[in-house]
C-alpha cells in the first residue's frame, strides 16, 4: 500500500518530468533521448496531472466532422501529428474514428502507440519541426495535433506542414499551451498564414482545461484551396 508520502513524491516527480520536457529547446537528440526513458511512465504521469488535452482535441475532431463532412465518421482519414502514446488515438477511436495514422519523434513513444491497435500505421523518428517528407500533400481530412506546440518541442512554422498533409477544405486541429502561446510566435505564424491564404481560423477556444497546472487555447483551421494548389505548383 502507498503511503500519503510516497504517493506526494510520486506526484511531484511526475510534476517535474513534465516541467523538464519544456526545457529541451527543440533538440531533436535531447527531445528523443528524454521520451526514450519517459515512454513507460508517460500516461501514468499525465493522468495523475488531470491531462484532458486528448479529449478536448477528438471532440472538436468529432463536431468538425459532424458539422463540416458528408462521410461518415469512419471514412475520415486523420494524421495524428505527434501522437506520442497515441491518448488521441484512443479517444478519437472511442468516437468513431477508424482511419487514423500517426507519427512521433520517439519510436519508444511510437511503440507505444502502436500496442493500442486503434491506428492504421504509425511512424517513430519523424521530426516535425521539418519538411513530412514521407507524407504527400492533401491526404488527410483532418489532422490533429494536440501537446506537441508545447515550449521545449515544436516550431509555429510547423503549422504549415501540418497545412501541406491536409486536403482542400479539410481542418487541422492543435491545443497550445498558454506558456507556449505567450513565449513563442504561435499567433503571429496563424495571422501570416491567414495573409497569404492558406489557412482559416474557424474557431479558436481561449484558456481552456489542459492540464492541472496550466491550460491550454485549441484552435481548429480550415485549410484553403489555395493552400494545396500552390503545394501542388511548388511540387
Amino acid at each position: 500500500m502507498t503511503t500519503l508520502n510516497e504517493q506526494t513524491a510520486i506526484e511531484q516527480a511526475a510534476r517535474k518530468r513534465i516541467k523538464d520536457s519544456h526545457a529541451l529547446d527543440g533538440d531533436v537528440g535531447r527531445l528523443a533521448r528524454f521520451y526514450r526513458g519517459w515512454a513507460s511512465s508517460y500516461e501514468l504521469d499525465v493522468g495523475r496531472e488531470g491531462y484532458c488535452g486528448p479529449t478536448v482535441v477528438a471532440e472538436l475532431a468529432s463536431a468538425v466532422q459532424t458539422a463540416y463532412f458528408a462521410n461518415e465518421r469512419a471514412a475520415i482519414a486523420i494524421l495524428d501529428a505527434g501522437c506520442g502514446t497515441g491518448l488521441v488515438g484512443a479517444q478519437l477511436n472511442r468516437l468513431g474514428f477508424q482511419l487514423l495514422d500517426g507519427f512521433d519523434l520517439s519510436e519508444d513513444m511510437a511503440g507505444k502507440a502502436r500496442k493500442s491497435h486503434v491506428y492504421r500505421h504509425v511512424q517513430g523518428d519523424v521530426d516535425l519541426n521539418g519538411p513530412l517528407s514521407d507524407y504527400s500533400s492533401a491526404t488527410y481530412d483532418i489532422t490533429v495535433c494536440c501537446g506537441v506546440f508545447t515550449l521545449g518541442h515544436v516550431r509555429p512554422d510547423a503549422l504549415r506542414e501540418l497545412a501541406r498533409v491536409t486536403r482542400p477544405d479539410g481542418f487541422i486541429i492543435a491545443s497550445t499551451r498558454k506558456s507556449y502561446a505567450e513565449a513563442t510566435s504561435f499567433e503571429d505564424e496563424v495571422r501570416r498564414l491567414q495573409d497569404e491564404d492558406l489557412l482559416v481560423t474557424a474557431q479558436c477556444l481561449s484558456n481552456g482545461r489542459y492540464l492541472a497546472e496550466e491550460g491550454a487555447h485549441y484552435w481548429v483551421f480550415q485549410v484553403t484551396h489555395k493552400a494545396n494548389a500552390r503545394t501542388e505548383k511548388q511540387l
